[in-house]
């Protein structure tokens, strides 16, 4: 009870602003209902407010996203994902491996902070807001690093749902190679679709589509062994100060893993996974809200310029690798 008392009103601030933001999300699909969220939360923070609601706002941003994160794991069907992933397997090895790299050495030139670093890296690399969400509560990223990855990577999210079918068109891609190219390149599922659509308009075919879908869906599984790596980084780097693994271990991630497995055996109904999958891109469009809340609109803005363009770094080289790499490979 003391729980509720300390914490409900923090937690339904966040849930009515994050129902506008979802509603809002439906309407302009290609920005999505996390993004709204955030801009939501950015821009009720600038009045002030009062300090009742603090302690439910943190909670909602910290462990109602772990939830979120558990909850998609119910979306994923395994050996759907390995059938048509493994073939896309070393592209998007090399592509995640790239963008990680460029993130790490464009940050050191341009002195961003490790956390945004590390944020937009995985953000760009795998899964996009999912992939921040999931990484933030491990490195115990601030509000501030994850309000701007987040909006880095929606700018490139917009981006990239309008640019790549035209580039598509111009690189005479297949629906196979550019379905490719989507699902590797594209660092948001929401963008991916939403690309994979307006090729599949344009070309009487949803081939593009669905192989995008399901790459995109195979990058998403990169999300455990990176969590569980810089989880694992942060526990040796703490040893001084005698922080044990078991306390930074993300357990949500385990679950999460768990949750993928119980969906692909046990094969549950379609009904149950679109709830489960609803509920859950509810619940990060909720807890990037309270991101949102928690953060300071100025300072993001004066910090914007350097983070931007380590997100843009991180865009093109993982385009032009993941064209290279199908030239090679003869997909495309």
């Amino acid at each position: 009870m003391s729980f509720v008392k300390k914490n409900y009103q923090g937690i339904l601030l966040s849930f009515f602003i994050a129902l506008i933001a979802t509603f809002l999300g439906q309407r302009f699909s290609i920005i999505g209902g996390p993004v709204f969220g955030i801009l939501l939360g950015l821009i009720i923070a600038l009045f002030p407010r009062k300090q009742m609601f603090e302690p439910g706002i943190a909670f909602t941003s910290k462990k109602i996203l772990q939830y979120a994160i558990v909850l998609l794991g119910f979306s994923m069907n395994l050996f759907q994902i390995f059938a048509v992933g493994s073939q896309s397997l070393l592209i998007i090895i090399t592509t995640i491996a790239t963008a990680l790299i460029v993130s790490y050495f464009i940050s050191k030139w341009l002195k961003v902070p490790t956390d945004v670093s590390i944020l937009v890296g995985v953000g760009s690399s795998i899964c996009g807001g999912s992939a921040i969400a999931a990484t933030a509560p491990v490195i115990k990223a601030k509000g501030e690093d994850i309000a701007t990855s987040i909006s880095v990577i929606f700018l490139f999210n917009v981006l990239a749902a309008f640019l790549f079918p035209i580039f598509g068109n111009i690189l005479g891609m297949n629906d196979i190679g550019f379905g490719m190219w989507a699902g590797t390149a594209i660092n948001d599922t929401s963008s991916v679709v939403a690309a994979g659509q307006t090729w599949a308009a344009s070309h009487a075919s949803d081939v593009a589509l669905n192989y995008a879908t399901i790459v995109k869906l195979t990058r998403t599984l990169a999300i455990i062994p990176i969590t569980l790596i810089l989880a694992f980084y942060r526990s040796k780097k703490s040893s001084a100060v005698s922080v044990r693994m078991s306390e930074t271990f993300p357990w949500f991630i385990l679950f999460f893993l768990l949750a993928a497995i119980f969906s692909t055996i046990f094969q549950l109904n379609e009904n149950i996974v679109d709830f489960l999958t609803t509920l859950s891109k509810f619940c990060i469009t909720m807890a990037l809200t309270a991101v949102g809340l928690n953060t300071n609109l100025v300072q993001l803005v004066k910090s914007g310029g350097k983070p931007i363009l380590l997100g843009f770094s991180c865009w093109v080289s993982i385009m032009l690798v993941s064209l290279a790499m199908q030239q090679v490979l003869g997909i495309w």
